[in-house]
């Protein structure tokens, strides 16, 4: 399942590769590799470096709509969310961020174009 969630993640860039010529913004989109497997003591090192399980995958640092920046936490067919997922979501969406879980590049795309346009109502 991991390598579908990889490919729909690429997609995601590829497509914010081009739609940066409408949006400059898109310049600032993310991944944070937090996810996969690792061997026991590349994750000991991971871990020790700041590496916390949980935080969504990715990040677009823009202000709108009263937000400080949308995090996306991207799934893919049922793949669910785990609890320290929905923990970060919470905790995030609390500090005034939009934290969401998208199923797959449809959906993540137009999370971000919506949000670009302003078009997310502040909860």
């Amino acid at each position: 399942m991991r390598s579908y969630e990889e490919a729909e993640q690429a997609a995601i860039f590829e497509w914010a590769e081009y739609e940066k010529r409408k949006y400059p913004e898109l310049e600032l989109l993310y991944h944070v590799p937090n996810g996969g497997k690792r061997d026991a003591k590349t994750a000991a090192i991971l871990k020790r470096c700041g590496v916390k399980a949980g935080v969504p995958d990715l990040v677009l640092p823009v202000a709108r709509c009263g937000y400080h920046g949308l995090y996306i936490e991207l799934k893919v067919g049922k793949n669910r969310t785990s609890s320290n997922q929905k923990k970060w979501l919470k905790s995030l969406n609390a500090q005034g961020y939009k934290a969401v879980v998208c199923y797959g590049f449809n959906e993540a795309t137009n999370m971000i174009l919506r949000y670009l346009e302003g078009e997310i109502e502040h909860e």
